[in-house]
């Protein structure tokens, strides 16, 4: 009995602690954004997807020939995977009462608590995962409209679709704490 009494504890502490654990949703939310427009300025140009794979009593391929840029294909290529991408992010500490989300480059080259480096990024990710849950039908249709670009997918993702920045912290982005890769170890 007590054992079970300790795991439940246990359990609720750690539910408590990640729930807690992105206290700046603005700060976390922007540096999602930023590795997602990322994805998007590295994209190469790709052919429209070929479709075409039935033949009709002619001989003639049928089917349609699809645009890379307005296909599911792109945005999932562009999803996938990008809150694993976050694992590569940590909280550092600006001052007293400011902290910017960074993208390290190399763990071992760190010189925070590693250990505690590795648990805000697990927070981040997991931050990640239901931030695209929240808002992932959305960024797929503007993704596939051409409305999601380079330059606009902090105000798209932070600001419009989740909230978690008010349009009045774009000073919160002017005072580098928008995760920028500015910091990036």
């Amino acid at each position: 009995m007590e054992g079970s009494m300790l795991a439940t504890v246990i359990l609720i502490f750690t539910i408590f602690t990640v729930a807690s654990s992105i206290d700046d949703k603005c700060a976390a939310c922007n540096a999602v954004a930023e590795e997602l427009e990322w994805g998007l300025s590295k994209e190469k140009p790709r052919n429209h997807l070929d479709m075409r794979h039935r033949l009709d009593s002619q001989g003639q391929r049928r089917g349609k020939v699809i645009d890379y840029r307005v296909s599911e294909l792109r945005v999932v290529e562009l999803l996938d995977g990008l809150c694993d991408k976050m694992q590569d992010y940590t909280l550092r500490k600006i001052d007293s009462n400011r902290q910017e989300w960074i993208k390290v480059d190399n763990w071992d080259n760190l010189t925070t608590d590693k250990q505690e480096a590795r648990a805000y990024s697990k927070d981040i990710s997991t931050y990640c995962g239901r931030l695209l849950e929240e808002t992932e039908d959305e960024i797929a249709e503007l993704i596939k409209k051409g409305s999601l670009g380079v330059g606009d997918v902090s105000k798209v993702l932070c600001q419009d679709l989740s909230k978690h920045c008010s349009k009045t912290s774009a000073s919160h982005e002017e005072n580098g704490s928008n995760g920028g890769s500015d910091g990036e170890l």
